[in-house]
């Protein structure tokens, strides 16, 4: 199974809930809040924010009612920018990216099925933008109202609910 890192997951997830704040004309979020609305770490949270800062994708404001929020409108946002800045790329083998990663990919068969699926993933990735993400977000959260309530107005749906038990270590 192809698998998203937590780190890709949980950041978009933190990416939807800064634009929800965004476009509720919030200046900025400190990451407690966002920890307590999507119930992640803070301690995950200050690790996921240093590489979407460093991109640009986030800003950070001093001060008195200073936080996070977004460096730009979420419509200007494309999935894919977050999810390069925390996955890397969005090819599924490295030989995509790097034909010389592997001596046989001039012959591989499987290597144009890799190709094609991982040029279709990152179109799709591209043409979503994070106000695309903010809707669908939003409409979920009008279907689901009534039914199993969400933990917070903030909360941006995946991960938690989820995962299984830890197994017992003995102690």
């Amino acid at each position: 199974m192809i698998k998203l890192s937590t780190k890709g997951r949980y950041g978009t997830r933190l990416m939807i809930n800064l634009a929800n704040h965004y476009v509720a004309g919030e200046d900025a979020i400190i990451l407690k809040n966002i920890s307590d609305e999507e119930d992640i770490s803070i301690r995950y949270l200050e690790q996921i924010i240093i590489p979407l800062k460093i991109a640009k994708l986030v800003k950070s404001i001093r001060g008195a009612g200073g936080g996070y929020t977004l460096a730009r409108q979420p419509a200007k946002i494309k999935l894919c920018d977050i999810l390069e800045v925390l996955e890397g790329s969005c090819c599924l083998v490295e030989c995509v990216e790097d034909p010389d990663f592997c001596r046989r990919t001039a012959s591989c068969a499987a290597h144009e099925i890799w190709k094609e699926a991982s040029r279709i993933l990152k179109n799709y990735f591209e043409k979503l933008t994070l106000q695309d993400l903010l809707s669908l977000h939003e409409r979920k959260r009008v279907e689901t109202r009534g039914h199993a309530a969400p933990r917070s107005a903030g909360h941006a749906s995946c991960g938690q609910a989820h995962r299984r038990p830890r197994a017992s270590r003995g102690r």
